[in-house]
């Protein structure tokens, strides 16, 4: 589905098809681990869906320039568990195989991601820009000319979700925010961590200093396929 001029949403993936470039985000390899450090056993399925759900999608594009993973790669902020340094290498040489470049922007989590970047030879990047477009994770504004005459923006860290009532029933689900910030085409990404699903932004207070007011925003929900669900002031008052 096209969300804006150049960019089209394939799953939890943006794809810029002038630039052969495909963005995703907030994958948090070694979740489960960090988990189970905290009492919370969960089964260690992300990894394999993760390969699984990335490949479904690059079946759809043609050979990419570039894959941007726009922060927070792996999920520890101090340390390189041994599920990150094992998934995260695999994940990168996954990644190498269907691109000609891969680009790793800084996210809130990638306080120590330079070690596993080096082992393949990646550059860590704080932004990332692609002609009109400039990635950055989101936790912080970005200072600096590129981001200032950029056209739009593309952030991640929010995890983005809706809930979907239907009757009785309601269900969350990831989806993209697209609305506008000082000017700029905002679009928020949701994440590719496949243990969670997000925060509701219907009745959540999302933490990012790009997405403070989003009732005028429209909502993207990613289910079997990409849905246009209206505004978020809308689906609040239903």
């Amino acid at each position: 589905m096209k969300i804006a001029d150049g960019i089209e949403i394939i799953d939890l993936a943006l794809y810029l098809r002038e630039h052969g470039a495909l963005v995703i985000g907030d994958v948090h390899i070694g979740f489960e681990e960090s988990m189970t450090r905290q009492g919370v056993l969960l089964p260690r399925f992300q990894f394999k869906d993760t390969v699984e759900r990335l490949g479904r999608i690059l079946e759809k594009v043609p050979k990419l320039r570039e894959i941007i993973v726009n922060g927070d790669l792996k999920h520890e902020f101090g340390r390189i568990s041994e599920q990150e340094w094992r998934e995260t290498l695999k994940l990168l040489d996954f990644m190498k195989e269907h691109c000609e470049r891969i680009v790793l922007v800084k996210g809130n989590h990638d306080v120590i991601l330079g070690p596993i970047a080096r082992k393949r030879g990646i550059e860590v990047v704080k932004d990332y820009c692609l002609g009109e477009t400039f990635i950055t994770h989101g936790h912080e504004i970005p200072k600096g000319e590129g981001f200032e005459k950029a056209e739009a923006a593309i952030i991640g860290d929010a995890h983005p979700a809706v809930s979907i009532r239907e009757g009785a029933r309601s269900e969350l689900f990831k989806c993209f925010l697209k609305g506008k910030w000082e000017g700029k085409l905002l679009i928020a990404m949701p994440s590719f961590n496949l243990v969670t699903i997000g925060t509701d932004v219907l009745k959540e207070r999302i933490k990012s200093p790009f997405l403070k007011e989003i009732t005028d925003f429209e909502v993207f929900v990613v289910g079997d396929k990409v849905y246009g669900f209206g505004d978020v002031g809308k689906l609040m008052l239903e």
